[in-house]
């Protein structure tokens, strides 16, 4: 997550005497959620995350070998499950940074002959921060919260749809790079997608999972009050799976990851989806946020319960998720 760090001290600090929330509560409707068979498997959880945060891969910062080795296994991994590249290659290089560096882009065609020609986009950053440059025991900035967590959840989801085919509308997978370095990697493909026409109908960002939140709902969104997105997750659910965070509209989050060059290209419902509540996670940007720490039966039901939601967004008639 971009830039968090300037404010997060005070955050922790002022978090232990401002725990309020306010969860939205969901849909009352005789609406029946998808029912979903797939089963999300720990052990590939847990694999795939193992090694996305492995101190192999230098803690993943943009333009450097560590991150090159990150874009060939999710590369590797796209393939495997038959996920079609979306350009010529998986690799999208970005327009705004001195040396070559890659969104990792795939695409899953939709079924419907008429609303394939609309897209959700998932997506989360596959780059951190890196090497510590201050001497030390632990220079390797993992980055495993931020954001292998997020990359994890959107690659079992690809893994879902290219095995299911269930969804109506065609899917943009994306790992962003640059996202680190000012949103770098989003803002350089909106802007390829809009020269395209790309027919975005929504995105979701995912964005810091990695462990659960002590509330009565599974995360929150950023950008709560800009569409009805927590509404309808909560209705496709049936559960109470996305709450309201103050401190998510106080610091203003929307506007920090990857969500909003899209939403500010498209004008469209793209919001990031998190875990990380300013009071589970100690090792923002911190050579502690490693594997080791990251719990993985919680990653594991994220992605399971989020499967009903994310294909009822792919196949409902009309686009039920608007703009406030």
């Amino acid at each position: 997550m971009k830039k968090l760090y300037f404010f997060l001290p005070f955050v922790l600090f002022a978090c232990k005497s401002n725990t309020s929330t306010v969860s939205n509560t969901s849909s009352k409707s005789d609406f029946k959620p998808a029912e979903i068979s797939y089963k999300v498997k720990e052990t590939e959880v847990s694999d795939f995350l193992k090694y996305l945060s492995s101190d192999e891969l230098e803690g993943r910062e943009t333009g450097t070998k560590g991150i090159e080795k990150a874009a060939e296994f999710l590369e590797d991994f796209l393939k495997k499950n038959n996920v079609k590249p979306y350009f010529k290659t998986y690799r999208d290089t970005l327009t705004n940074f001195k040396s070559p560096a890659f969104n990792i882009v795939g695409v899953i065609e939709g079924t419907d002959p008429v609303l394939k020609k609309e897209f959700v986009v998932l997506s989360a950053h596959y780059d951190h921060i890196g090497l510590e440059k201050k001497k030390q025991d632990d220079i390797i900035n993992n980055g495993a919260n931020d954001d292998a967590s997020g990359v994890t959840a959107v690659a079992q989801m690809a893994k879902y749809f290219s095995e299911t085919k269930s969804n109506k509308r065609s899917i943009l997978i994306v790992f962003f790079a640059g996202e680190e370095k000012g949103l770098l990697g989003s803002k350089s493909l909106v802007q390829k997608l809009k020269a395209q026409d790309f027919n975005l109908y929504a995105q979701l960002n995912i964005e810091m999972i990695g462990v659960p939140m002590k509330r009565d709902y599974l995360a929150y969104i950023t950008g709560f009050d800009k569409s009805n997105m927590a509404e309808k997750i909560n209705q496709y659910t049936g559960k109470n799976t996305i709450g309201f965070l103050p401190k998510e509209a106080e610091y203003k989050l929307f506007y920090r990851s990857d969500n909003y060059s899209f939403y500010e290209a498209f004008k469209k419902p793209c919001q990031s989806i998190s875990t990380f509540d300013f009071e589970n996670f100690e090792f923002y940007h911190h050579v502690s946020d490693e594997f080791k720490v990251m719990d993985i039966p919680h990653i594991t039901a994220f992605v399971q319960e989020f499967l009903p939601a994310v294909t009822q967004i792919t196949d409902t008639p009309t686009q039920e998720i608007t703009m406030k």
